[in-house]
């Protein structure tokens, strides 16, 4: 149950983000979203409110804004069709029912001869009498469709009407709040859990140590070595690697006093043949509680994490590939199940890599992906004009069909992993 309740909410809160970020951006260009959806599949909840149905679905393989414009979306009222319709006050098309006997009082059924419910926004056709007649539609007219409404839309609230620009936002910013959340949560974690000060003080000393010889104790604050002043853990152990064998002048702070040390780090030998200095010491960084520093420390956690995807993506683009490396959701309930066990806050730091890893997976300019999407509004920028919906639409559709295959073979690879190694 642990494991279920820590998947529920690290797959969502991620898949939630990413796609308000495509809805919010959506909404401020004026498009129509017909449906924000957490999951794929049968849904298993839906509620209407406004233009929008939000629903929550049977499969956690991520989720989708829906909006007007895109494929399948358009409605074609085809001549011959026989319809009803409702008028407003204003003589308006207010409701268009298909294919289906409809009971209402003033309901003016219709043979349809043309209609344009995208642009110009009306209906022509042979009522009972034979006559031929016209009606302007309204801007919110709903089809009505087997019991089903849907909200025509008009063009100029269509995604491909919108600017470029518009456009380009709209699908970035699903990627762009993936890095958003990582931020908010390194943050969060920076002022409930503690920023590490990184300060190059001594936490324990190895017996026998070079430290340990030279009379270096715990808790004393590293303040120079050989005159160079030293602000961070980090540059301390650089000067320490960078000098093995040598004789080193350092400068410790100790019980409000400062003492001067001589240590010489002792040369050990990596695996891959580099000589390094160690002294012998050890640290763990103090955290300190401060919404200041937790802002920083969510701008330099996001960064890190990021870096270290990309390195590991380039790893994998080299020709390092293997389906071990991957993980589907199969695999990732597994680790979020693991992970659970170490706590609150190493689920929240679970979470952050995740969403930057989706943000980063996405950003590829892959066909089906928000990136392969990217990739063809920069074309139309150099072309000057957009490339062929339908041609668009068949490099899309092989993209999801290829990731398709690429899932199913690491959700089985995840299945064989866990139950069968």
């Amino acid at each position: 149950m642990q494991t279920i309740l820590a998947f529920i909410l690290v797959f969502g809160l991620i898949v939630f983000f990413h796609e308000f970020g495509h809805f919010i951006f959506a909404k401020r260009a004026g498009i129509l979203v017909r449906e924000f959806a957490i999951g794929m599949g049968p849904k298993l909840f839906g509620m209407k409110k406004g233009e929008t149905l939000y629903t929550i679905r049977l499969l956690p393989l991520g989720g989708y804004v829906r909006m007007a414009g895109e494929d399948f979306d358009q409605i074609e009222l085809q001549p011959g069709y026989r319809v009803g319709l409702i008028l407003n006050d204003e003589e308006k098309v207010e409701k268009i029912y298909l294919n289906q006997s409809v009971r209402h009082p003033n309901v003016l059924f219709m043979e349809v001869e043309r209609a344009d419910l995208n642009k110009k926004l009306w209906i022509e056709g042979y009522d009972e009498e034979e006559r031929l007649v016209r009606f302007d539609i309204a801007r919110n007219a709903i089809i009505v469709e087997n019991g089903e409404e849907t909200l025509i839309a008009p063009y100029d609230r269509t995604f491909e009407a919108k600017s470029l620009w518009h456009r380009t936002l709209t699908i970035f910013a699903g990627p762009l709040f993936n890095f958003i959340l990582a931020f908010a949560i390194f943050i969060f974690l920076g002022i409930f859990q503690g920023v590490p000060t990184n300060e190059p003080i001594i936490t324990e000393v190895v017996d026998d140590s070079p430290a340990a010889e030279a009379g270096m104790e715990a808790g004393d604050y590293v303040k120079s070595i050989n005159g160079t002043p030293v602000k961070k853990w980090d540059e301390l152990t650089d000067f320490v690697k960078e000098n093995p064998g040598k004789e080193l002048s350092f400068i410790v702070e100790r019980d409000g006093q400062q003492v001067e040390l001589s240590v010489v780090p002792e040369t050990v030998k990596m695996e891959n043949g580099e000589k390094v200095g160690q002294i012998g010491v050890m640290y763990q960084s103090p955290l300190v509680k401060n919404p200041i520093k937790a802002i920083g420390y969510g701008f330099q956690q996001t960064w890190e994490y990021t870096l270290l995807i990309l390195q590991a993506l380039v790893y994998l683009i080299a020709g390092n590939f293997t389906l071990d490396d991957l993980a589907g959701p199969v695999g990732i309930y597994q680790y979020t199940g693991e992970v659970a066990k170490h706590g609150f806050f190493t689920l929240m730091y679970w979470t952050a890599a995740l969403s930057i890893n989706l943000g980063i997976m996405n950003l590829l300019p892959l066909p089906a992906l928000d990136g392969g999407r990217l990739m063809f509004f920069g074309i139309e920028a150099l072309r000057g004009k957009p490339v062929d919906r339908k041609k668009e639409g068949m490099v899309h559709l092989v993209g999801i069909v290829l990731l398709m295959i690429l899932m199913i073979a690491v959700t089985w690879n995840d299945i064989q992993r866990l139950f069968f190694q």
